[in-house]
């Protein structure tokens, strides 16, 4: 039995290297790249702001991309679809559940809120569940980007549904 002795120059490999990194990275989704951690529910603030514990820390985090009707700000008064946003996330983000919070460039609001894109249990990434039910915008703030256009056009479907506050609020 004859072996098949293939013999590749340095530069050979250097481009096999090259090829199985770009499949890899072609392969990630933006959730991948970015920074992940399992949480516990603890509360709910309202609609985008929940109390988790985080790695035996207990942190109130913010979510990322997307702005829900304000129901508990201390200089704004109860917005239009405010208190079914903060009901639906209530009902839904059960206390004492597991989530996987994922994070993208700043990992902090001038609050110190940590700020993060939500995955239920089951993968549902939940910040563009209140996009598609109607209950939150799209907020792109830079550099917190990762999920920006995938947002816009969950806005966008909901908008044309005339979905939650697409279809009670004036705007």
């Amino acid at each position: 039995m004859h072996r098949l002795r293939i013999c590749r120059s340095p530069t050979q490999y250097a481009l096999i290297a090259l090829l199985s990194l770009v499949g890899v990275l072609s392969s990630c989704t933006n959730a991948d790249i970015l920074q992940a951690d399992v949480a516990t529910i603890v509360s709910v603030v309202d609609g985008d702001t929940i109390v988790l514990k985080v790695q035996n820390q207990t942190e109130t985090v913010r979510l990322l991309g997307i702005d829900t009707p304000e129901t508990v700000h201390p200089s704004k008064p109860i917005e239009c679809f405010g208190p079914e946003a903060s009901a639906f996330t209530k009902a839904t983000l059960i206390k004492g559940s597991a989530v996987k919070l994922v994070r993208d460039v700043e990992p902090r609001d001038r609050y110190q809120r940590l700020l993060v894109y939500l995955f239920l249990a089951d993968g549902t990434l939940f910040n563009q569940l209140l996009i598609d039910r109607g209950f939150a915008r799209t907020l792109s703030i830079e550099p917190n980007t990762a999920f920006a256009s995938q947002f816009a056009r969950h806005e966008s479907n909901a908008k044309d549904r005339r979905a939650g506050l697409w279809q009670s609020c004036e705007r």
